[in-house]
């Protein structure tokens, strides 16, 4: 049994949310962590893992929203991870991919969410685009663990996060050709590594060009095994001890 640490189930991108999880525990992904990242998303997390025994939450505000989120968007945050099923802060971090222009809000939103993961004892959940020295020397600033989401950087990169506590989410950027993480992952321990698909996106081999499903951890597992020449029974139970580790699941 496989559990998909990193997803964006919405009612936007699936019509049908009850047919997408039942199509994921037909392939063995009987859990789901669905993450926010803005206030309606963050509400809809809510919602759904109300509705669904085996859906759990984080919330928080992705960096995109660095220049129009709201105050009362934090204050509504600090309510709502008391959840009982809100097992994570994320998805937070930083993204300078498309502009730098806004660097000190960003980092400003980023670090009033990682200290209410210190306030609250929980782990974060870091999006980090184009942006890994400004992540690392805001993360040092708090004593704070988690993942992080969809690494896809050097193995130096990695060494690093791993000796300040967390572990890496992988995803089907590791299942596409022209990626050099998997000459990157074959030499982290498993013990560091959790599985995501961040569906709708990053869908990996061979269904790229077709929307992401959590379904598809199989492809990512199967991926990850062979890497590492285990069976996908050593490695669902290598991932699911990383994951009781991390979160309150």
């Amino acid at each position: 049994m496989f559990t998909d640490t990193h997803c964006h189930i919405y009612e936007e991108y699936y019509p049908n949310i009850k047919e997408v999880l039942a199509n994921a525990s037909a392939s063995n992904v009987t859990r789901f962590l669905n993450n926010g990242c803005d206030p309606k998303s963050n509400q809809e997390v809510l919602n759904l893992i109300t509705k669904y025994p085996h859906m759990y939450g984080a919330l928080g505000i992705h960096p995109e929203s660095a220049s129009n989120y709201q105050e009362e968007d934090l204050t509504a945050l600090e309510k709502n991870i008391t959840h009982p099923k809100v097992i994570a802060i994320g998805e937070i971090g930083l993204d300078y991919h498309y502009t730098k222009e806004n660097k000190p809000a960003q980092i400003a939103l980023f670090e009033t969410q990682l200290k209410l993961a210190e306030k609250y004892h929980l782990p974060v959940i870091i999006h980090s685009r184009d942006a890994t020295q400004d992540t690392i020397e805001t993360l040092k600033k708090y004593s704070v663990t988690g993942v992080i989401h969809s690494f896809s950087g050097s193995f130096e990169t990695a060494q690093i996060y791993l000796k300040m506590g967390f572990s890496l989410g992988i995803n089907g950027v590791i299942t596409f050709k022209n990626s050099n993480l998997k000459d990157v992952i074959k030499n982290i321990p498993l013990e560091n590594l959790l599985l995501e698909t961040d569906s709708p996106y990053l869908t990996p081999e061979p269904f790229r060009g077709t929307p992401n499903e959590p379904k598809h951890i199989l492809e990512i597992a199967q991926f990850v095994a062979n890497l590492k020449n285990i069976s996908l029974e050593e490695l669902s139970k290598i991932t699911n001890e990383n994951i009781k580790r991390i979160f309150d699941i």
